[in-house]
């Protein structure tokens, strides 16, 4: 008896192996699409559909069609480039949620529904290319639990599908939380199962209440199973990633969304993967990216740091996800950009720990070092961030917090409450 005779879909001739029939770890390619793919998937993304849409749509592709134009992605073109151009490679696409169709900020339309025509709907993404693979668009009822543990299980039958499941707001995955804890944590190493299982958790403090605000990072992050006492210098981030139990991502610009979907299939493994995605960003002027972070040669960065001179910074400050753009725009207020450096953290497990530790060696020895989040200090990603940073630095160097205090509810409920604390972390954070 075997173990893979348990298994119903022991996916043959996936794995590469050696005569040993031990697998085989190769570099993960990179990443990059064609611009011609990206040209063509962006035009028939924008264009006028067959049906009569709602004049608001008109107003969204229109201004889908000026981007493309000028080469640019927002979240919601990086997205579809994504999926279609994993589409048009013969990789079939998945995603179910609720409000996942229209997408819940309004900010996705990937279904287009006929105004004249009741139950006449039009999908882009399905009509790129007469050799493409299937795209399966569903909006999902109310049971994360059922949902959830269906979409995994229909992850682990094909390793060749990009099976990705949206929570409405990040907090909701709370109700399948037995499936995460159960089965999408620890499933290959309970039952030497593979998924290449997308979680999409839309997360951020934006004022919006305590069931509105977080994906509870902290607790996806404290199942992973790196040791925080070690530094892996021995191994590659391909070895990293086939080693890991899941990827957890807080990503920031369209492009590294781009790469990060594309990056689950390219993989000649299956790992779950973890995106924290924005909800103000997705409509952020700023967080938009050129075609050319996205051709042939680009890749995913699992941080983005500063790309200029930092000799003089007297801070730098490590942060991950959303709160970058609010960092950013009050250092440009209070003129800090000479002396405060900003490094992004788009990856935190497995955690980037070569090019962290190239990257605080760019900093002279005296540069403070401090970690900002906008979750409260015993939420997000700190407790889990603060001791493989601390073993990168020199031991009478320590790395600070900055961030909300400790609190039992994931956000205040109060407008008020939500705008002070929100000015004391932006104080904070840029106090030298």
């Amino acid at each position: 008896m075997k173990l893979t005779d348990w298994l119903d879909s022991p996916w043959d001739e996936f794995f590469e192996c050696d005569a040993n029939k031990v697998p085989i770890l190769r570099e993960t390619p990179a990443t990059g699409a064609n611009e011609s793919v990206l040209k063509i998937i962006a035009e028939k993304f924008s264009a006028d559909p067959p049906i009569k849409v709602h004049p608001g749509i008109k107003r969204i592709l229109k201004g889908r069609k000026k981007m493309a134009e000028a080469r640019e992605a927002d979240w919601a073109l990086g997205e579809a480039l994504a999926f279609g151009s994993l589409l048009m490679e013969g990789y079939h696409v998945r995603l179910s949620g609720q409000d996942v169709e229209r997408g819940t900020f309004s900010h996705r339309h990937h279904v287009l529904h006929d105004q004249d025509v009741d139950g006449k709907v039009y999908n882009p993404l399905q009509n790129l290319s007469s050799s493409q693979q299937k795209y399966s668009v569903s909006n999902s009822s109310l049971s994360e639990f059922g949902v959830l543990g269906f979409e995994l299980g229909f992850s682990q039958h094909n390793p060749n599908s990009l099976v990705c499941w949206e929570a409405q707001f990040g907090d909701f995955f709370n109700t399948a939380q037995p499936i995460v804890d159960q089965f999408i944590s620890s499933g290959q190493h309970k039952w030497y199962r593979q998924s290449g299982l997308v979680m999409l958790l839309p997360h951020g403090m934006e004022g919006m209440g305590p069931e509105h605000s977080s994906a509870r990072m902290e607790r996806f992050l404290q199942m992973c199973n790196d040791d925080e006492d070690s530094k892996y210098e021995d191994k590659s981030l391909d070895q990293q990633l086939w080693d890991c139990n899941w990827s957890i991502m807080n990503i920031t610009t369209p492009a590294n969304m781009f790469h990060a979907l594309r990056r689950q299939m390219y993989m000649k493994f299956r790992k779950p993967l973890i995106i924290f995605t924005p909800k103000s960003l997705l409509r952020h002027p700023l967080a938009r990216s050129s075609f050319d972070e996205m051709t042939p040669g680009t890749s995913f960065r699992p941080i983005i740091p500063e790309d200029k001179d930092v000799g003089k910074a007297k801070k730098l400050i490590l942060c991950t996800g959303k709160v970058y753009y609010d960092l950013y725009e009050e250092r440009a207020n209070r003129g800090l950009e000479d002396e405060i450096a900003i490094t992004r953290i788009e990856q935190l497990h497995p955690f980037p720990h070569s090019l962290i530790d190239a990257e605080l060696k760019r900093y002279p020895a005296r540069t403070q070092i401090q970690w900002v989040q906008e979750e409260h200090k015993n939420s997000g990603s700190w407790t889990y961030v603060k001791p493989r940073v601390q073993n990168h630095l020199s031991s009478d160097a320590s790395i600070q917090y900055v961030g909300r205090e400790p609190a039992a509810s994931a956000a205040t409920g109060n407008k008020k409450l939500h705008k002070t604390e929100y000015k004391k972390l932006m104080d904070d954070s840029f106090a030298l």
